[in-house]
């Protein structure tokens, strides 16, 4: 199928599709990391929340506009830096897409890399996932999905699952 809406790498509208391979690559190494530490079922919610914020993670912190390729391993400190607890990862990424929205827009150029990007955090924010709560105190009062096996649980942003996930994945690989 054709994307007659996207222009070509030299800015040309050749008609031609213009595949994400950023994007997808980043996908691909959070996809690997997550398989790899076998934290989560890769059919589960909780999964694709930890690949997006991989994803995201990775994709945002290629600041020189190439993926490390095979150099996978020597980027794993930063990311293990960024997804860190104390960390504001979610301020972190808000900047960098609209920074790198700005830029794309100034370019007149269209990414589709940026688009999936942008899905994944729309949905990492906007999807709450029920997750056991971290927060509670023993014995305290009635909470959502209580029940004596699971202990208290509470709706959770995505990205607040997904994210440290992610970051025990790459301490696992």
């Amino acid at each position: 199928m054709l994307d007659r809406d996207h222009h070509g790498t030299d800015g040309s509208d050749d008609g031609e599709l213009t595949v994400p391979m950023a994007w997808l690559y980043a996908e691909y190494i959070a996809d690997e990391l997550l398989r790899t530490g076998d934290l989560m079922p890769p059919t589960s919610f909780e999964f694709r929340a930890g690949r997006d914020a991989l994803a995201l993670t990775i994709f945002l912190s290629d600041t020189d506009g190439e993926l490390p390729g095979i150099r996978v391993v020597t980027q794993l400190e930063t990311w293990l830096s960024l997804t860190a607890y104390d960390q504001p990862w979610q301020d972190w990424v808000s900047e960098r897409l609209a920074g790198l929205a700005a830029r794309i827009t100034e370019s007149g150029l269209d990414s589709p890399d940026l688009r999936l990007a942008e899905d994944a955090w729309r949905w990492l924010e906007e999807t709450e996932l029920l997750a056991p709560d971290l927060n509670a105190v023993p014995g305290g009062g009635a909470v959502v999905g209580v029940g004596e096996e699971d202990g208290p649980k509470v709706w959770t942003p995505a990205w607040q699952l997904g994210l440290p996930l992610g970051h025990l994945a790459i301490h696992l690989f």
